[in-house]
């Protein structure tokens, strides 16, 4: 009285012609909480994802202007720098270099050796916006990005009931 294999017929059913993405709607991914595997998916991530990477808070105004906390930096921007030798300065993004997870500002520059002076590398998560350069994917990001506010989240309005009575 042990265990008896059986025979089976083959699935009645044919997969698609790519069967991975198949697999990867029917299994969600999950992200790990492996130091090891975060940090390689960090440096080795590509140009599109460094730019999510390399975000910076919005200023105090813009931020309630627009309900967002953070956006990708890009060029024409204008940040003040938050912590190190250049606290508290302030310029236009020149360069976004996503290779070397920098960013380079027309005001922060440092003198050579040889006389020659040289724009200095700045962390973007150590800047924070003050003026953003807005063109239509801009603002559709913002406008994707606003946060509701806390305190009117699932409030109903005396117009949502009218209208439901209406109905």
């Amino acid at each position: 009285g042990g265990y008896e294999e059986q025979a089976t017929d083959p699935p009645s059913f044919s997969l698609p012609h790519r069967p991975h993405i198949m697999a990867r709607s029917v299994k969600p991914r999950t992200g790990t909480i492996d130091y090891r595997k975060a940090r390689k998916a960090r440096f080795a991530a590509p140009s599109h994802v460094r730019r999510l990477l390399m975000s910076a808070a919005l200023s105090k105004e813009l931020r309630s202007k627009y309900n967002v906390k953070a956006m990708p930096v890009r060029k024409d921007d204008e940040v003040q720098i938050r912590t190190g030798a250049f606290k508290g300065r302030e310029g236009k993004v020149i360069q976004v270099y996503r290779k070397k997870w920098v960013i380079y500002v027309d005001k922060i520059q440092r003198e050579k050796s040889n006389g020659a002076t040289v724009n200095v590398a700045v962390n973007p998560n150590k800047c924070i916006i003050t003026k953003l350069k807005i063109d239509k994917d801009r603002n559709a990001l913002l406008k994707k990005k606003a946060r509701v506010p806390k305190a009117d989240k699932g409030k109903v309005t005396k117009e949502d009931v009218s209208m439901a009575q209406v109905d």
